[in-house]
């Protein structure tokens, strides 16, 4: 068997390999090492770009199953892609605890004041008397109740919160007092003192938080997008922060990365931007290589492999 494996990852998964296993290494530029007309198997890594994709397509007639670490895969199915016969797995879960610490981390840097008492502090100035909240009982709401919303959930639930979930097909999950279908999570939005956008990027779901949504929030509510930026209405949003719709909001996504200098999300009220780094530890990749030599093993010895990505639904 030959495998296709990026350069950044082959170091820790060629040990694990059977002796008659053949590699192919490729560059994040597309550049392959050796021939791959017979590669039944790449694995992709993280930034993944559409010309690197397409030269390994082109290289890869006989490519049969596709792995990438990411838990979105909006920017690999493009037309092109979708013209192959191609298994899609992809990283569903690896990136779950560290985005769902991160998720907690905006709640409270909001909740606690920290910006407002780290100005405080560099001012030398001791001041009390901040409207700090606590999180007993506040009610979260979870857009995409899949793996990282699910994690969300277990430490959402440590510290008291009342947490509400949404997903394609609602079923009762540890942790959420209550789950929805897709259609239905805007009647909760009243309710939300906090909201955490955790949905796969997909034509469904452009642009789903949107002038309606934010609306109807209330005006003490706080948004976190951790999912993909084009999942929120960006105008929308910042006429949200700006007009008082909303309290504020955790941007870790933006609709263009990285965001461009003269974005007003810079300078908004109320908003903390991270550069797309929620998903970010090192034990990231070492699910991540784990995940994909799991699923190798399982795709020699003809089990099903491990999340498995609906193309026609895009996750």
């Amino acid at each position: 068997m030959k495998l296709i494996l990026p350069i950044e990852s082959a170091a820790e998964i060629e040990p694990h390999l059977a002796s008659d296993t053949k590699v192919v290494l490729v560059d994040s530029d597309g550049n392959l090492d050796n021939d791959a007309s017979d590669a039944e198997v790449y694995l992709s890594w993280f930034l993944l770009k559409s010309t690197t994709l397409h030269q390994v397509l082109a290289a890869a007639p006989a490519l049969r199953w596709h792995h990438a670490p990411n838990a979105g895969v909006n920017h690999i199915l493009t037309p092109t892609y979708l013209e192959r016969d191609l298994t899609l797995t992809n990283g569903a879960g690896v990136h779950a605890i560290p985005v769902a610490e991160f998720v907690l981390a905006y709640i409270l840097n909001h909740a606690k004041y920290l910006p407002e008492l780290h100005a405080l502090q560099a001012e030398h100035h001791w001041k009390r008397g901040l409207a700090i909240q606590e999180l007993t009982d506040a009610t979260l709401l979870i857009i995409g109740a899949g793996a990282i919303g699910q994690e969300i959930a277990v430490r959402a639930k440590a510290f008291g919160m009342r947490v509400f979930g949404s997903r394609r097909h609602p079923q009762e999950l540890p942790n959420f007092d209550k789950v929805v279908g897709a259609d239905e999570w805007r009647s909760l939005l009243p309710f939300a003192d906090y909201i955490v956008v955790a949905t796969p990027l997909t034509p469904e779901t452009q642009g789903l938080i949107d002038e309606a949504a934010l609306r109807s929030l209330p005006n003490h509510a706080y948004l976190i997008n951790i999912a993909r930026g084009a999942v929120v209405d960006e105008p929308a949003l910042v006429r949200a922060l700006t007009e008082g719709w909303i309290a504020g909001a955790a941007l870790d996504t933006v609709i263009g990365e990285p965001l461009a200098s003269e974005s007003p999300l810079w300078s908004v009220p109320n908003v903390l931007i991270t550069p797309h780094c929620s998903g970010h530890s090192p034990k990231v990749k070492q699910r991540s290589v784990a995940l994909f030599l799991d699923n190798l093993t399982r795709y020699q010895t003809g089990q099903p492999l491990r999340n498995i990505v609906d193309k026609q639904a895009g996750y």
